[in-house]
């Protein structure tokens, strides 16, 4: 495909196959798996993507163009995703859809303080529900003309995208955690166990995180936490 082709894909009007056609999806995530799901979910909804790592890089990316969509995580490595939110939402011109998305409980309720339109809860893995937050937020003349069907296909990432955000993990903590870092890696590791449905990955976050909410020493949990870091990565190198 040509840049003619490239461009004329994404100045077509969006049709009820590919609803999102037209659309640039900026998503905000430091996660490799959840960008890999949003990238497949966009790919097959007919959304161009860019996406950026941490807040630094969103700001790069808005210095050069204004995206139809932001997708932002609330707890990203250098700051909190509502921040970026708030931004966004006071700026002119502003980005048509801005949405929140986090796998903690409590993010939902940041994101549509800081002014998110809406919100993604993690994991976000089925297809008819992202297109269908996007295209309830969007103007009516943005949106596919006629009826269309509700796709009930749930989007599976490539597992080593899993494997890649495992190793991040594994350089963090061998840094050092101290209670700001511990709160990003429990963060972190509690959104792409449930999006991997790693049980046992969620349930030693889980444990961490409430012996820190008692004031208990965490030495133990934490150690926990980077074995299984260590065995899953060792599963890798086995493959």
């Amino acid at each position: 495909m040509d840049d003619n082709d490239t461009l004329s894909l994404f100045t077509r009007p969006p049709t009820a196959a590919r609803p999102l056609l037209g659309l640039t999806v900026l998503v905000v995530e430091d996660s490799r798996f959840a960008s890999e799901a949003l990238r497949l979910l966009c790919l097959r909804s007919g959304a161009r993507i860019r996406r950026a790592d941490c807040l630094r890089s969103a700001h790069r990316h808005l210095q050069v163009y204004r995206p139809t969509v932001a997708i932002i995580d609330i707890g990203l490595r250098d700051g909190s995703g509502a921040e970026l939110i708030r931004e966004m939402n006071a700026s002119q011109p502003r980005t048509e859809v801005i949405l929140g998305m986090s796998g903690d409980p409590d993010g939902e309720a940041m994101a549509m303080s800081a002014g998110a339109d809406g919100f993604l809860a993690k994991p976000v893995t089925s297809l008819g529900g992202f297109q269908e937050t996007i295209l309830s937020l969007l103007p009516l003349d943005r949106r596919p003309n006629g009826p269309r069907s509700i796709s009930n296909d749930e989007i599976i990432p490539d597992p080593i995208a899993y494997q890649d955000d495992l190793a991040h993990m594994a350089d963090i903590m061998d840094t050092g955690v101290d209670e700001q870092t511990m709160d990003y890696v429990a963060q972190f590791l509690a959104g792409v166990a449930r999006s991997a449905d790693d049980d046992a990955m969620l349930a030693a976050v889980e444990q961490l995180t409430r012996k820190r909410a008692v004031g208990g020493s965490t030495g133990s949990e934490l150690a926990q936490l980077a074995g299984l870091v260590q065995q899953r990565l060792e599963r890798k190198i086995a493959m």
